[in-house]
């Protein structure tokens, strides 16, 4: 019913700057909050960065300061600039949502497909 799709992983050197997009799509009445999420190898997913309808944010501590959140509610599109990026930031990404299906009366999660991070020293 619902589809998110990420884009814009790659690999980057350290100190360089990526921007990921996740778009959902499908039978959608409503977004709420919409976050990323990375794991890297070995590790348990964490949470990057959340972002409310209203635009609220918070961030990992991590990331603070080098990580930006931010969502386009007409396009059901979130954004993810990461920039001064470390080797240590080197993971999957995923965007999650929570959505509203047309018809339904509850919010439901859903996870993009995961775009791979790779940043070298």
């Amino acid at each position: 019913q619902v589809q998110l799709v990420e884009s814009g992983g790659g690999l980057v050197q350290a100190g360089g700057s990526l921007r990921l997009s996740c778009a959902a799509s499908g039978s959608i009445f409503s977004i709420n909050a919409m976050a990323w999420y990375r794991q890297a190898p070995g590790k348990q997913r964490e949470l990057v960065a959340t972002i409310t309808r209203g635009g609220s944010t918070n961030y990992a501590d991590s990331v603070k300061g080098r990580f930006t959140i931010s969502r386009d509610n007409a396009k059901n599109t979130v954004y993810l600039q990461m920039n001064s990026l470390k080797p240590e930031d080197t993971a999957v990404y995923y965007c999650n949502a929570d959505v509203l299906v047309k018809g339904s009366y509850d919010f439901s999660h859903y996870w993009g497909q995961g775009t791979q991070v790779t940043v070298s020293s």
